[in-house]
């Protein structure tokens, strides 16, 4: 192992991509303090099988074909799935590509909790688990291993909202409302677990000129594919949101997860006992206790449950500066 893989965050991320998901990807690949020892796949934006290919080909694209990826969750647990949303990410997860590259690469052959579980028994305290999608491959690997909350360092989930109104529902936020049963185990496992929601992503539009600037920057075919995609993206925020419009970008929500992780100082943050509505017409609803002093009468809140560390405000200036830098620097 390297003096910089040592020093840096070790991450497995979890992911559907989608476009926000590239984005997230080509800062983690690009910054200098993470790690990245796998992806584990789901569907959400894509289908799984889609999900494994975007990985695979932006992977090879960026010359990090040595990162093993895995294909994980088909389907939610107990819920009828909706189709992916092919108007805001495109069908094929990258704003519809107009071609694409031969790759060589595979997938690794286990199944995505199964590659979770290995690497942190392989890692015990070491790996920070970085969740952007619906959290199937998660649940799975708690019921192979149920000591994984001891196991991994950390869990920090892109998802939910505590007082932002949802993207799916007026409460629920699209990846936790995909697979609500799977994301309440999660929230209840004990996990070190951090949730970075639509209270902050829906606060930081990433403006379209960091991207052109990038791939001119860069000129390089991988550069080139996540401008493209980022239009796509961006043109469906632009018709919709008067403040993405306006900036002329789009949001981020999944680069978000690891701006925290490398820059806490960037958020501020509440904590408490989170649980996840699993039925009814607000299932997806993730709700924080911001009452802890309170012994409530409903079951489900005792002091049993593990604190989830929600993220509630955010410095958008500092993160968009931080994205740019580390995009704009000589990482390809």
């Amino acid at each position: 192992m390297s003096i910089l893989s040592q020093a840096a965050h070790p991450v497995i991320f979890d992911t559907d991509p989608g476009v926000d998901d590239a984005m997230a990807l080509f800062y983690a690949m690009a910054h200098p303090a993470i790690d990245l020892v796998g992806i584990t796949t789901t569907f959400g934006n894509v289908t799984v099988q889609q999900a494994v290919v975007n990985a695979l080909y932006l992977t090879q694209l960026c010359g990090r074909s040595a990162i093993p990826v895995t294909q994980g969750a088909a389907q939610s647990i107990g819920k009828v799935d909706d189709e992916p949303a092919a108007f805001i990410h495109g069908a094929d997860g990258l704003g519809n590509l107009p071609m694409r590259v031969p790759t060589t690469r595979v997938a690794d052959p286990r199944r995505s909790a199964q590659f979770i579980v290995d690497m942190a028994r392989e890692r015990p305290g070491e790996i920070t688990l970085v969740p952007v999608g619906p959290l199937g491959n998660v649940a799975q690997a708690l019921q192979i291993e149920p000591r994984l909350p001891q196991l991994l360092k950390r869990v920090v989930v892109m998802g939910g909202s505590v007082l932002a109104p949802g993207n799916v529902s007026p409460v629920a936020e699209a990846n936790i409302w995909k697979d609500p049963h799977a994301a309440d185990a999660v929230f209840t496992a004990g996990f070190h677990l951090d949730m970075v929601g639509l209270d902050v992503t829906y606060s930081v539009v990433f403006p379209m000129s960091t991207f052109t600037q990038m791939a001119a920057h860069h000129q390089h075919p991988a550069t080139d594919v996540l401008l493209h995609a980022v239009k796509f993206y961006a043109n469906f925020y632009a018709t919709r949101f008067a403040d993405a419009a306006q900036v002329g970008g789009c949001y981020g929500h999944d680069v978000l997860a690891f701006l925290y992780l490398v820059h806490p100082e960037f958020f501020g943050t509440a904590q408490g006992r989170m649980r996840v509505v699993t039925e009814g017409i607000a299932n997806g609803q993730t709700i924080l206790n911001r009452r802890p002093d309170i012994d409530y009468p409903q079951t489900g809140w005792g002091t049993d449950m593990p604190n989830t560390t929600a993220c509630m405000t955010v410095n958008s200036a500092a993160c968009v500066a931080e994205f740019e830098r580390t995009l704009l620097s000589d990482w390809l």
